[in-house]
């Protein structure tokens, strides 16, 4: 009798990776936007005329259409298309940064909150998270940690850039000349991309897991919002550096350049580091990995308040960078480990919404702290409270994870 081909036992392939190094690439390119207003927040500030807080609310809207874009814009995906939602988030996000260029208040919130970030960047990176989970289901805690590194890339190669850029020119010719690199390059990246092997079929309905089940004991809504809030709460620690540091390095007598140094020094380490965590979380599952992740970003958060040396804080922002960059991918990771595939168009979104909510709400209290304080101290202590908070909520999920090998995949009670 003639021996039938044995299954697959994967949906990894080459072409996996082709698919997560072309996402990197976009990404690194995209998540460039928001950095101009981190890198140009006192120059703006100096030309607007108004307060840092404001000026810092324009970065965090941002944080906060990226997440809320992902929900709806991650649902569209599956209907029309990864290149069509990728390109309409392409071509707002040059909009976005040529109506920053106005010089107005409204200008920046507009440009920044809706066009780069809900319409922009919202239309960008949820999809292509999704997209990429898609194509693997072994080594996806590593794939998701490569694609996220897109945001460190961005963080190492462009603040630097920007700051020269801006001495130079000023910051809204700057802002212009990126929104024509942006347009230049995603859209021919945009034709390599192939359908996911595990897509569902475009326009149709998503099928949902018939009859009721829990998740780690819990209604599968009651988990996914602990996460959520376990999103929110590590993610206003981690944006007050990310958001700030330039300008307190220009608070305390170090130079915007050494600044931007610094900043670059802190995503360098995130990307560098967040491979490792990615194949944590294979083994160890997303979880874990957070929990994990989260202790080294309190520990790092709350260094920031014992010294103002210069040496001093490049270590400090190299060993935030290593704690910090390995916690929202696993989130992801978390979520497709306890979800079934079919609701990851929303599930991972609602998840980045609240972790980029809480990214916003953290740089723009941030700076109303220092608006009050005329100091950073304030809102670095602030930042260990709720890196705390988080680490209470993510030990107590991970308490109800069965324990053995690999006990977390799956994790669907019926």
């Amino acid at each position: 009798m003639p021996q039938t081909a044995a299954a697959p036992t994967t949906i990894e392939s080459r072409a996996s990776w082709v698919a997560a190094l072309i996402v990197l690439a976009i990404l690194s390119i995209s998540y460039g936007s928001p950095l101009l207003i981190v890198v140009g927040l006192k120059p703006i500030q100096d030309a607007i005329g108004t307060d840092r807080s404001v000026i810092a609310l324009a970065g965090a809207l941002v944080w906060i259409g990226t997440g809320a874009g992902g929900i709806p814009m991650g649902w569209l995906a599956d209907r029309i298309g990864i290149r069509a939602i990728v390109a309409i988030g392409t071509a707002m996000m040059a909009a976005g940064l040529a109506l920053s260029t106005l010089g107005q208040v409204w200008a920046l919130y507009v440009g920044h909150g809706v066009l780069i970030g809900l319409i922009g960047n919202g239309a960008i990176y949820a999809p292509l998270l999704i997209y990429v989970t898609r194509w693997f289901d072994r080594r996806r805690g590593t794939a998701i940690a490569l694609i996220s590194s897109g945001q460190y890339i961005a963080g190492v190669v462009w603040p630097s850039v920007f700051e020269r850029a801006i001495a130079d020119y000023g910051w809204q010719l700057t802002m212009l000349a990126y929104g024509v690199v942006v347009i230049m390059v995603i859209p021919p990246l945009l034709l390599m991309l192939k359908p996911a092997p595990d897509a569902p079929v475009r326009g149709m309905a998503v099928k949902r897991a018939p009859g009721p089940r829990r998740v780690l004991g819990l209604h599968p809504n009651m988990t996914q919002a602990m996460i959520c809030l376990a999103g929110f709460c590590c993610c206003v620690p981690m944006s007050i550096p990310s958001s700030h540091l330039v300008a307190f390095c220009s608070d305390i007598g170090i130079s915007p350049t050494h600044g931007a140094a610094m900043l670059s020094v802190l995503l360098g380490c995130a990307f560098i580091s967040r491979q490792f965590w990615g194949a944590m979380a294979d083994r160890i599952g997303g979880l874990r990995t957070v929990l994990i992740g989260s202790a080294f970003q309190a520990v790092a958060i709350g260094a920031f308040l014992l010294t103002q040396n210069e040496l001093g804080l490049f270590a400090i922002s190299a060993a935030f960078g290593l704690g910090f960059s390995g916690i929202i991918p696993s989130y992801s990771v978390a979520i497709r480990d306890l979800f079934p595939s079919s609701e990851a168009s929303w599930r991972i979104p609602a998840i980045l919404f609240t972790s980029m909510a809480g990214m916003a709400f953290g740089s723009w209290f941030a700076g109303r702290l220092y608006d009050h304080f005329g100091a950073y101290g304030p809102a670095f202590a602030t930042g260990v409270a709720f890196n705390v908070a988080n680490l209470v909520i993510v030990g107590l999920l991970v308490s109800r994870l069965p324990r053995g090998e690999k006990a977390w995949h799956g994790v669907v009670e019926a």
